[in-house]
């Protein structure tokens, strides 16, 4: 009899588990009936693996279709930008100057002012993106479902041909006429003279007034008509269709009379004759009036200027000493004008906690059905509507009888 000593499986039970391990142990076995452990002749056969469905697999590609997407348009070049809601400066309030340190908005000099209360916000609108760096498309898709943004073609914001550099350098020069303006409708409303002359700022490339007109020049009349403003001399141009027109001017103090024949330029559709310039209300005020507001451009804030400047000239606070919030161009003859951003400039006013807001007359269309919750939005034409609004709010009039934006 043959003696193998085999190994054999043995297992020992520990607390919380089993040990194996091999034991040699000496079986008294014919070689004949001995234990094997494998069997050489028996094939084992790996478990098949299991074939994905056609629904995984469809799952599966739109996946990575969906990230080649994304990661396309994140990076793919857009033609908009983006409109949001920017700071506010309360007019009555402060403001930073060039060298950080805080000063009043609006300060005059050489005449008497008086305490103010409450806010006479103006709004602004920041734009993210330019000609440089446009918004991504994942952006844009997070912007348009954004009630407080707004999506906008570039070519809107940054004319083609033009730079940012020149565009800011356009936008701080409005700023400037802006406030110009601003004052002159303030003061007129008050009373005071303030001495009007429409000046040439500058002429455009290939004028029809180059050689002929000079910067500085002050515009008296156009064929034996005054001219108070730019719109005035434009509408004597357009009449004459394209003949020469005389234009009286004083340069250095000098009186002359010289001759410009308007070129034809096709704007929109719509044909109009043109000179070639630029022209500016200039006033001769009867003191000081300085408008602190740096990096802040284009001619919007004109409307909350002019209100801010009264309200620091008249002894009652203009405002009841309440938070209102409003936008609107101004001309020098308190002429309310249209403005862009209006919606995101009404979600500035709710930030700024304003309970009011006044809107240009003309943009009422897109005020109508975008009116923040808890903001009373007045609709005004004219300085004397702005003024008419705020009176009724301080004195607790009837704002019901005050206009408001309709649909239509």
């Amino acid at each position: 009899m043959t003696y193998r000593s085999t190994l054999v499986a043995a297992s020992i039970a520990l607390p919380g588990r089993t040990l194996e391990r091999l034991t040699p142990v000496a079986n008294d076995l014919a070689e004949e009936d001995h234990v094997a452990l494998f069997d050489e002749n028996v094939s084992i056969q790996p478990v098949p693996r299991r074939r994905m469905t056609r629904g995984t697999l469809v799952g599966l590609w739109a996946l990575a279709l969906a990230l080649v997407v994304l990661l396309v348009i994140t990076f793919l070049p857009t033609s908009y930008v983006i409109q949001r809601p920017g700071p506010v400066y309360n007019t009555l309030g402060t403001a930073a100057s060039a060298d950080g340190e805080q000063v009043p908005l609006i300060s005059i000099d050489g005449e008497e002012t008086f305490d103010t209360a409450g806010a006479l916000d103006l709004l602004t609108v920041q734009v993210v993106g330019n000609r440089e760096r446009t918004p991504s498309w994942f952006e844009l898709a997070l912007a348009w479902f954004d009630p407080t943004k707004a999506v906008i073609p570039l070519d809107a914001v940054f004319p083609e041909g033009q730079t940012s550099e020149e565009r800011n350098e356009e936008s701080a020069a409005f700023m400037v006429d802006s406030q110009r303006e601003a004052t002159a409708a303030a003061l007129g409303e008050l009373g005071y003279d303030i001495g009007r002359q429409l000046t040439v700022h500058s002429l455009t490339e290939d004028s029809a007034a180059a050689g002929i007109l000079e910067e500085g020049d002050v515009v008296v009349s156009a064929e034996g008509e005054t001219v108070a403003d730019a719109a005035a001399l434009r509408t004597v141009i357009a009449e004459g269709a394209g003949a020469p027109v005389e234009i009286d001017i004083l340069r250095d103090g000098e009186a002359r009379s010289v001759s410009v024949t308007p070129t034809e330029t096709d704007i929109d559709g719509e044909t109009m004759w043109l000179i070639g310039v630029t022209l500016m209300n200039d006033f001769e005020f009867p003191f000081d009036v300085t408008i602190q507001l740096n990096n802040v451009g284009g001619p919007s804030a004109g409307m909350m200027f002019a209100l801010g400047i009264i309200d620091t000239l008249t002894p009652d606070e203009l405002n009841g000493g309440q938070n209102i919030a409003g936008t609107g161009t101004i001309s020098s003859d308190g002429v309310v004008g249209p403005i862009g951003g209006i919606r995101q400039k009404m979600w500035g006013a709710v930030g700024a906690d304003a309970d009011w807001f006044l809107a240009p007359q003309d943009n009422c269309d897109e005020v109508v059905g975008y009116e923040p919750d808890g903001l009373r939005v007045f609709a005004v034409a004219t300085l004397d509507d702005a003024l008419e609004v705020l009176e009724t709010i301080r004195d607790d009039g009837d704002l019901e009888a005050l206009p408001t934006c309709t649909a239509g």
